[in-house]
């Protein structure tokens, strides 16, 4: 494989716990959240299946450095906007679509709901659509499915736990601090 098929990963430290980020020569291609070494290593084995190389541990990888940088000053309060280059390879077609009007169009600070998301799209009544998508999300926090919410006021499901979600939207002030 040449160097362009390069998939560098390392565990940084966070306010919800260890993240895996993992970055080819394009860009940022995944964040994994409770990067414990089971969820590391299975992370690791869907990166290989679908990019097709071997993930090198790269600890002070200078692709990584910026998403490491920008990740920590997010979880400060500092930084409310990512602004990272990305590899959408994990994602494709109507995912795709719906992770990136997310990214461009939802703010920090702010949420959207499943079935808004799916029409702004243009695919009203895909909201279950957009809910598996949220889910299929290969770069939760930097593309921000936690702000996705049900429409009734519910918080809505989210692979990295209720918990981190909640304390994501805390974090950008759309949910109370918890006390505890």
């Amino acid at each position: 494989m040449d160097s362009n098929g390069v998939v560098e990963w390392a565990v940084v430290e966070s306010d919800i716990g260890p993240l895996m980020l993992a970055a080819t020569e394009t860009g940022l291609v995944s964040v994994v959240f409770h990067a414990r070494p089971e969820i590391r290593d299975a992370a690791l084995e869907r990166l290989r299946a679908r990019l097709g190389a071997e993930p090198v541990h790269a600890p002070g990888s200078a692709r990584l450095a910026e998403p490491a940088r920008q990740l920590a000053a997010y979880f400060a309060g500092t930084l409310r906007e990512f602004s990272l280059d990305l590899d959408w390879s994990l994602t494709a077609g109507f995912n795709r679509q719906v992770l990136r009007e997310l990214a461009r169009g939802v703010p920090y600070g702010a949420v959207s709901g499943y079935g808004e998301l799916a029409e702004r799209v243009g695919q009203p009544g895909a909201a279950q659509a957009v809910g598996a998508a949220m889910g299929s999300n290969p770069l939760p926090v930097v593309v921000p499915c936690h702000r996705v919410v049900e429409s009734d006021g519910g918080i809505g499901g989210f692979g990295g736990g209720l918990e981190t979600k909640r304390r994501l939207l805390a974090l950008e002030g759309v949910l109370p601090q918890p006390l505890f």
